[in-house]
């Protein structure tokens, strides 16, 4: 019988050389081979962990550097002045418009030709004195027309009153009938009333005559020239020919909160008048004091304020129609006010706060700001005799470090001082 072909066969094994030149199976070269791949990672672990051990040292060393390196805190230098008692003006403060007592616009009243321009721009004048001239010929002529009619009709007017008197005679004689009487009555009235138009005519005439000289209605200054002697002007124009502003005395308006109201008018009704200082934009420069003069009649309820108007004598000029100012009412004197130096109150926000010095550290303390005047504030919440930086404010905070230089004492102003507000004033 022929065998089985189909028999099982038995899988063949590569061999690798061993050290003695037998040949391993290749199951046993395993253990080998997985060591030689484990060692990589072995070695990336290690230069891993030897990275961050440096990288943490190197951190804690920075960090120690860094502790070492920290500038202790700054000490600030510092002036200071000492909380003292005296005397401050209480002001109402506001922003207020120069505003003339008068402004004349003289418009011509009739027609015709500028003959002479007597200004010079800028020019002072005086009431009554001559600005223009308008050729007067036409109505100097319109004026004796008037004067003649006037002279004829009165002549027509006695006549007539001397036949009334001769009529009156007759009549009563009965030499006249007593209707031809009564006419004459009637035409002589007829002719008072003629003679009463015509001086009227010559009334008007002459009025019309004298409106071609302009003069000045006040004493002030002219503005720029407007006309030319040639020009021909026509009455009711709607150009004013020349301006004349009253700058001697001036006043300012100005807006006072409707909260300021009654102490003001217990004020004035105690003292009579307030005294008004006008400083310039920057509130630095005092330009006139003067007196309050006068306030609206009612409050503005849009604004919630009203209208005080200050006037100035201004023999200087220094205050010019229309100008921007800062008005400043001394409403009253406070007596026995703590003052400080206005450098020495800081703001945050609407809180006002000053620092109180102790020893060579400083204390933050809010204060309420009362008013202030040529530098110095009214305070409460400080005691006399305490003392306060006035330098330095960028390196201080509560509790800080200082190094005091010296005192610059307060003086009092009494509320007389001639010195811009410094912003505080309400």
């Amino acid at each position: 019988m022929e065998q089985n072909e189909n028999t099982t066969s038995t899988p063949e094994l590569s061999t690798t050389p061993s050290a003695g030149g037998h040949p391993l199976p290749q199951d046993a070269q395993g253990p080998a081979t997985s060591k030689r791949r484990i060692w990589p990672w072995i070695l990336a672990l290690l230069v891993g962990a030897v990275v961050i051990v440096a990288v943490i040292s190197g951190v804690r060393k920075g960090r120690a550097d860094a502790a070492n390196n920290v500038e202790p805190p700054r000490i600030a230098t510092i002036k200071t002045a000492t909380a003292r008692v005296g005397s401050i003006g209480y002001y109402v403060q506001a922003i207020g418009t120069v505003t003339p007592l008068a402004t004349v616009n003289l418009y011509s009243q009739v027609s015709g030709r500028v003959m002479a321009v007597h200004y010079v721009e800028g020019q002072m004048v005086h009431r009554g004195e001559p600005l223009i001239d308008v050729d007067p010929r036409p109505y100097e002529a319109q004026l004796k027309e008037a004067q003649g009619t006037l002279q004829r009709d009165r002549g027509v007017l006695a006549q007539a009153e001397m036949d009334l008197t001769r009529y009156k005679d007759a009549s009563a004689q009965q030499a006249i009938s007593r209707q031809t009487y009564e006419d004459q009555v009637q035409t002589v009235e007829q002719d008072r009333g003629t003679v009463q138009n015509d001086i009227g005519q010559v009334e008007y005439a002459q009025v019309q005559l004298s409106y071609c000289h302009l003069s000045s209605p006040i004493d002030g200054r002219v503005g720029l020239r407007l006309v030319d002697p040639g020009n021909v002007i026509f009455s009711g124009g709607s150009n004013p020919l020349v301006v004349v502003t009253q700058l001697e005395p001036i006043t300012v308006v100005f807006n006072v909160a409707e909260d300021d109201l009654n102490q003001v008018r217990n004020e004035i009704l105690h003292r009579g008048s307030l005294v008004v200082d006008a400083f310039d934009r920057s509130q630095q420069v005092k330009l006139a004091t003067g007196k309050l003069l006068t306030l609206d009649n009612q409050i503005d309820t849009t604004t919630g304020t009203v209208r005080f108007r200050g006037q100035f004598a201004n023999t200087d000029l220094r205050l010019y129609p229309n100008q921007f100012v800062n008005a400043r009412l001394l409403v009253k004197t406070l007596q026995n006010a703590i003052l400080l130096p206005t450098a020495a109150v800081q703001h945050n926000g609407t809180q006002a706060f000053v620092y109180i010095v102790s020893g060579n550290t400083v204390k933050l303390r809010n204060v309420d700001e009362l008013t202030n005047e040529d530098q110095v504030a009214a305070v409460t919440g400080v005691n006399p005799g305490e003392v306060v930086p006035i330098t330095g404010f960028d390196k201080l905070q509560d509790g800080a470090k200082v190094i005091v230089e010296g005192a610059a004492p307060v003086q009092p102003t009494g509320g007389n001082a001639d010195g811009g507000p410094s912003g505080g004033s309400r």
